[in-house]
């Protein structure tokens, strides 16, 4: 396979960070980024350029625009629009007014679009659903839950005193306040284990403000939760991650088993607390979807 080429939709914090990691790990052969505010995206363009000189990638950097994205193996879409979020609870859907918009007329300029796209916008499951529906685009996957499922084996490796890698667990559904932790299938070395659920759930709470609070936004977790996603997606290595999909009428974290590139669902065993939490996030996405604002023809990113 020739070396895939990439989209980024968005030059802020998470773009400039996820692209960063995409020239230096070399995935892309060309790697174009698109923005509405042109100083900020040939600054950065000019500054991968560099980087990718620096570190002898072989990704090639240049400033695109929506048709570039037309002929993209992958589309990564880190927009955000300006505004103030003052939400005190459902921080995530802070944005869903002011996000709604721009990602609906993204979606429609790509219309009919044959690769992968990844959506990183929250509320990344509202994001992900108004861009299916206004794109058409079959491959959309939101970026959330597989943040949320690596948070939670790290918390509770710290926990346990082991590494990391030999925690297995998922959190699904809503990337926000109504995430579910699979306590029932989570191992430690492929062996039940008791999960001090109190203090976990605490621990991934605090986390994201403990993030903003010293740095400003979250920007590296997302990055490598998209890094991650695109070599699965683009058929590079096979494995798991919990990306936003279709459940039922809306879009929430499911885990999706990606062989050759080719995705499908591969829930765990739930038990019914498990799926009663499942359903009411998705009866609290399902509402909240319908709160939002019709798209516009404005792109913003």
């Amino acid at each position: 396979m020739s070396a895939p080429v990439v989209g980024i939709v968005g030059a802020g914090a998470v773009g400039q960070t996820l692209a960063a990691a995409l020239v230096v790990d070399g995935l892309p052969g060309r790697l174009a980024v698109v923005s509405r505010r042109p100083d900020q995206v040939r600054g950065l363009v000019a500054d991968l350029q560099d980087l990718a000189h620096a570190t002898r990638s072989r990704s090639i950097v240049q400033v695109g625009d929506v048709a570039d994205l037309r002929r993209c193996d992958a589309v990564v879409v880190a927009l955000r629009t300006d505004f103030t979020n003052t939400a005190a609870r459902d921080i995530r859907r802070g944005g869903a007014a002011a996000n709604a918009p721009a990602v609906g007329a993204l979606a429609r300029e790509l219309r009919g679009y044959w690769g992968t796209v990844l959506v990183v916008t929250n509320p990344v499951d509202l994001m992900a659903r108004r861009f299916a529906e206004e794109s058409g685009c079959e491959r959309v996957f939101g970026i959330g839950s597989n943040l949320d499922s690596t948070r939670y084996r790290l918390l509770l490796a710290e926990h346990a005193q082991v590494p990391p890698e030999s925690v297995s667990g998922h959190v699904i559904g809503e990337h926000g306040d109504r995430a579910v932790i699979c306590v029932s299938t989570t191992t430690v070395d492929g062996c039940p284990v008791a999960v001090p659920v109190r203090s976990v759930v605490e621990d991934l709470q605090q986390r994201p403000a403990l993030i903003r609070d010293g740095i400003g936004r979250t920007r590296n977790g997302p990055a490598g939760a998209v890094l991650s996603t695109l070599l699965k997606a683009l058929g590079l290595v096979d494995g798991v991650e919990e990306l936003s999909v279709p459940y039922g009428d809306v879009y929430l974290g499911i885990p999706m088993s990606f062989t050759a590139g080719a995705a499908v669902p591969c829930l765990p065993q739930l038990t019914r607390s498990e799926r009663w939490r499942l359903d009411a996030a998705a009866s609290s996405l399902r509402d909240a979807y319908a709160h939002l604002p019709a798209p516009t023809e404005r792109i913003a990113s």
